[in-house]
């Protein structure tokens, strides 16, 4: 066994592999970038070197730097985490050729799965059933087209070399396929530098179903599947295991395909073999099919782990170190359910943006799991994934552990940054969702619903006038007593875009009356807190002139400070940037005329492309940036010609 480890990796898998390591009593180092230097996994780990700029690939994506700084710290072995260099066959070659063992699987089995296509043409081969499409070398438009079209609409456009969603495009129209191929190829090109993609059939009702196995070169186990099937634009929100409506039959069936999948390309370390499945109705062992394997640790690694009491991390060090698989096939076992949601700084009323900010809190409930890189205080950067936690809950049945993530959910406080948390909380409380009904298009169809964020209760605006104004403390013994002033003042908050005016007038110390719109609120001081109308006052956070009062939801509010307000000029002709990023593509001409919805340039943010369009109607009057400009949130791109 080793005794230090190197983990070429960030945020909370970094934090993740520390812990376990250190459980183990080994010696860790941390690589850290420019914007990462007083990152938590920095701070955690008992050696940390700097590898260079905030972009991956001024560091996170520098192989020669990561190995130099484990020779330099003494580092035996190296822990790739997920994404960033975890998939790269080149650098598992450098790592071995530096004399390191690297924790994971060799770069032979990375290579073999690596690529979707050559990957589905092995596992046809070791009899593993296969999704119906296209996985030739003619990358030809006409070829892809005609492929489309006798595989039968509606089909996916695939990134061959892809992952988390990128690169992918659902086609449900022969008329859309031109266009979502070049959208497919061009972010395909950005997050993986390869463009090549496939074409398969898109199964209707589809289920997302996914088997952890482990092996050690030459055999392998499976312990048990997880249910992915929440997803978004193709990207996974909550994960649970075991799978529900999963039979006896069915786990034998699939678990069998994932380790004969493993074992045909001699697979060592902790694996993923994600399936499509059919849910259409009851699961059936004749309608799953192979989709790809994630040959790392995926990001829903911890419900497995809650299911199984295994630590995989722990597994996979110690197998890397040249231990056999701790536990056989039959002494493998599932006790209760699990879930995880995730936890992202993103906007959902702006369709899901990707969002940054400083932390001004965060906080978790007892007896929850949160697999966390940042704390209170750390800023979330765009220069990598937004991801600011993962929820993990586990319970004795599916009902217990869904209320448990639900409880989870609504008592989770955020604030600095613009969440999923609501959005989560009302996934958890789905009827469908709860009755085990899922499938991967449930989020699309009820979007609308899950995505709308509460009104904030008169008794909250009430809460933040009184923070606004200092009032939230103990009371003084001269509250309400003035000579020169006014008895009342009034508090202006702007809430989602919306101002509100709030009278508050203090009659004593420890009681308080509100008026907010047409509704009075008394507050009174009683047995050390503040109460209004009987109710205990909410946790609050303020972080300059911004508050959040953490209530059902968490709900944000800026105060309007009278002397700086200023009337605000902006107009429907100005197209601004939604979040910090590279504008990748231009096509917007001054003097162009352009209708509603014509996209006129791409911004790159967080690994993901976002189509910014024409407003309305109109002619640019001027392109106020240049393509390849790093621009921050709300900098005018574009400008149109005012309407007559």
């Amino acid at each position: 066994m080793f005794d230090t480890i190197l983990i070429a990796n960030r945020g909370e898998i970094a934090c993740r592999v520390i812990r376990t390591a250190r459980a183990m009593g080994l010696r860790t180092v941390a690589v850290f970038s420019d914007a990462d230097a007083g990152a938590m996994h920095v701070q955690m780990a008992d050696d940390a070197v700097h590898i260079g700029g905030a972009a991956p690939s001024e560091s996170y994506l520098r192989g020669d730097a990561i190995i130099a700084a484990a020779r330099a710290t003494g580092a035996q072995a190296v822990h790739p985490g997920y994404g960033f260099l975890s998939e790269n066959p080149d650098f598992v070659e450098a790592v071995e050729a530096a004399g390191l063992t690297f924790i994971g699987p060799s770069a032979k089995a990375i290579r073999a799965m690596g690529l979707k296509d050559a990957a589905k043409a092995l596992m046809e081969e070791a009899g593993v059933p296969v999704v119906p499409g296209y996985h030739g070398a003619d990358q030809s438009d006409e070829v892809l087209t005609r492929a489309a079209e006798e595989i039968g609409y509606p089909v996916l456009i695939k990134a061959v070399a892809g992952g988390g969603g990128k690169g992918m495009r659902l086609v449900e129209d022969p008329k859309d396929f031109a266009d979502a191929l070049a959208s497919a190829r061009g972010e395909a090109k950005t997050a993986f530098g390869n463009p090549d993609v496939l074409i398969e059939k898109f199964v209707t009702n589809p289920r997302h179903i996914e088997v952890q196995v482990f092996g050690d070169g030459t055999s392998a186990v499976h312990l048990f599947e997880r249910d992915c099937s929440l997803q978004r634009r193709h990207q996974k929100v909550i994960e649970e295991a075991p799978a529900p409506g999963m039979t006896g039959e069915m786990r034998a069936a699939m678990g069998g395909a994932a380790v004969k999948a493993a074992e045909a390309i001699g697979y060592r370390g902790a694996g993923t073999i994600e399936f499509i499945v059919d849910g259409s109705g009851p699961l059936r062992t004749d309608g799953f099919w192979f989709m790809e394997m994630n040959t790392r640790l995926q990001v829903e690694h911890p419900v497995t782990e809650a299911i199984t009491g295994v630590d995989l991390v722990e597994w996979q060090i110690r197998v890397a170190a040249g231990e056999p698989i701790p536990l056989a096939q039959e002494d493998l076992a599932i006790h209760g359910h699990a879930f995880e949601a995730r936890l992202y700084a993103e906007d959902v009323e702006k369709g899901f943006l990707p969002a940054t900010g400083r932390l001004g809190a965060l906080a978790f409930p007892e007896g929850v799991r949160a697999d966390t890189g940042v704390r209170a205080g750390d800023v979330i950067s765009p220069h990598y994934d937004p991801m600011i936690s993962k929820v993990i809950v586990h319970g004795a049945t599916r009902d217990i552990a869904l209320r448990q993530l639900s409880r989870a959910l609504r008592e989770t406080k955020v604030a600095g940054t613009v969440t999923n948390l609501a959005f989560l909380a009302a996934l958890s409380e789905h009827e469908g969702f709860r009755r085990g009904e899922v499938d991967t298009g449930l989020i699309g169809r009820d979007i609308e619903a899950l995505a709308a964020v509460p009104q904030a209760t008169a008794q909250e605006v009430a809460v933040a006038a009184m923070v606004a104004l200092g009032l939230d403390g103990a009371p003084g013994r001269f509250d309400g007593f003035s000579l020169w002033a006014p008895m009342a003042r009034r508090v202006a908050l702007r809430h989602r875009g919306e101002e509100q005016e709030v009278r508050v007038e203090v009659r004593g110390p420890g009681e308080i009356a509100l008026r907010v719109g047409e509704t009075d609120i008394a507050a009174r001081w009683q047995g050390g807190a503040w109460r209004l109308d009987g109710r205990a006052m909410p946790a609050h956070h303020a972080q300059g002139q911004r508050i959040t009062v953490f209530g059902a939801v968490a709900q944000v509010f800026d105060v309007i400070d009278p002397l700086e307000r200023a009337a605000e000029a902006g107009s429907g002709d100005v197209i601004e940037a939604p979040m910090p990023g590279l504008v990748k593509v231009l096509t917007a001409e001054a003097g162009q005329a352009v209708t509603a919805g014509q996209r006129l340039a791409v911004l790159e943010a967080m690994k993901m492309e976002h189509g910014l369009v024409a407003p309305r109607d109109g002619i640019v009057a001027e392109v106020l940036v240049t393509e390849g400009a790093q621009v921050e949130a709300g900098a005018p791109l574009i400008r149109l010609e005012g309407e007559e």
